[in-house]
């Protein structure tokens, strides 16, 4: 079997030439690496992994660490982690996808023991046992979203401003004449829903409408989000608690909100509009209008983030980076302006 002195002999190159065109380590002329590779190929040399990996103290792999519902991924994460393998791949890294259940926080263990040589970390929560472990001897982390902010001035991360967002999506319904929007947030253990909350608020009070904290609803970690789209809407109904307009955390909870909407006899956009914070949905099918949503721009969310970790696992001493990733409304037929009831 060959062997990496096989291949630098023939390729008459060094042992260390040959080593760093398989590890990218350092640069290597193009027509070096050609030559190096083809002699590889020839002689069907194939660098040992795990070798490799102990003597560079290396892995050359970047785990992604992401919640989601029974494994299924929405299209905001396919989108996402296409952005991060993009950077990966031209850097020369692999990628190892670690979902997480509802309850992850009880998993930090197993998370912290993955042969990775940096992590991106997805929806910071306000206790995160991810980031609440985590200290500088660590391998070094990337958040998507916005961590606590005891955190925000160790690690790096890469946002959009849903402050801003929630506030441009409450705003545009306000204008529309809805004035009782129901608002499905994500659970209030997520950082992001809370920018989210007070965006809306700001949108209200900017208004001069007043918000009813009644519609104002958090879901529950162990409640799938189409389930909750679809129970809360009927609780809502059921309770005979007014409302014209809903905007919901995800695709999936407004998919929960449309099939409850279909079941209870209500018309969308006649009798309700709903808009979520999401886009590019893999139910759009399903919805009928086509929904209203926002573009978050989750591929360059992973691209970011991917090239925020590889600068700092290259550098540890890099600086500590806070980008936010434009965002906007892509408005469909699922919303329209808000006609009272008549009384005839």
């Amino acid at each position: 079997m060959a062997n990496i002195d096989d291949v630098a002999r023939l390729a008459g190159v060094s042992k260390g030439t040959v080593s760093n065109v398989f590890t990218q380590k350092r640069p290597v002329r193009r027509e070096v690496a050609e030559r190096v590779l083809q002699v590889a190929k020839e002689l069907n040399f194939k660098p040992n992994y795990w070798a490799r990996t102990l003597s560079m103290k290396e892995t050359r792999i970047i785990g992604l660490s992401m919640p989601a519902e029974r494994a299924k991924f929405s299209q905001f994460h396919m989108s996402l982690m296409n952005g991060v393998l993009q950077v990966c791949y031209d850097h020369g890294y692999r990628l190892l996808v670690n979902t997480l259940t509802p309850d992850y926080q009880g998993e930090s263990k197993h998370i912290t023991t993955n042969p990775v040589d940096g992590e991106i970390f997805l929806d910071p929560e306000q206790q995160d046992t991810r980031l609440d472990g985590y200290t500088d001897s660590d391998p070094p982390v990337v958040v998507i979203g916005r961590p606590p902010e005891r955190y925000q001035s160790r690690v790096s991360y890469v946002d959009n401003d849903n402050e801003a967002m929630a506030e441009q999506v409450t705003r545009y319904l306000l204008e529309l004449g809805h004035e009782n929007i129901l608002f499905l947030n994500a659970t209030n253990e997520r950082t992001v829903s809370a920018d989210r909350q007070r965006g809306y608020q700001k949108a209200f009070l900017q208004a001069g409408v007043r918000m009813r904290p009644e519609l104002h609803v958090f879901k529950r970690l162990d409640v799938p989000s189409v389930d909750y789209g679809y129970q809360t809407l009927k609780d809502v109904f059921s309770n005979h608690i007014s409302f014209s307009a809903v905007i919901t955390d995800t695709d999936k909870v407004a998919l929960g909100v449309y099939r409850a909407a279909m079941e209870l006899g209500i018309s969308i956009p006649q009798d309700i509009s709903v808009f979520a914070f999401s886009d590019n949905s893999v139910f759009a099918p399903e919805f009928n209008p086509p929904l209203s949503g926002v573009s978050l721009n989750s591929e360059e969310l992973g691209r970011e983030a991917a090239a925020l970790l590889i600068e700092r696992i290259r550098d540890n001493s890099a600086p500590v980076i806070h980008k936010i990733i434009p965002s906007h409304l892509v408005l469909r037929e699922s919303c329209r302006p808000w006609t009272p009831p008549s009384n005839t």
